[in-house]
């Protein structure tokens, strides 16, 4: 399960067995868990965030989706 960025106290990965699904990124943080679609950007499940934290949590995927995107096709492209 990569990690690819922590801000905040939140971390951001994508498991490693996900490549055959679009793009996203999952995100923890004490005990809480949300996932993002990354191309457009969008919520695709989110459990115990509060809309505060999901607002947060959204500007940093937006800020770094091309980053996320890059790490995706990068692992996944190289399964193949």
């Amino acid at each position: 399960m990569p990690s690819l960025l922590r801000v905040r106290g939140y971390r951001f990965f994508f498991f490693s067995m996900e490549g055959r699904e679009p793009p996203h990124i999952h995100v923890t943080h004490a005990g809480r868990y949300a996932k993002f679609w990354l191309d457009p950007v969008g919520v695709a499940d989110v459990r115990g965030f509060r809309a505060n934290e999901m607002t947060e949590i959204r500007k940093i995927v937006v800020e770094n989706a091309q980053f996320f995107l890059e790490r995706w096709y990068e692992y996944f492209d190289g399964e193949n």
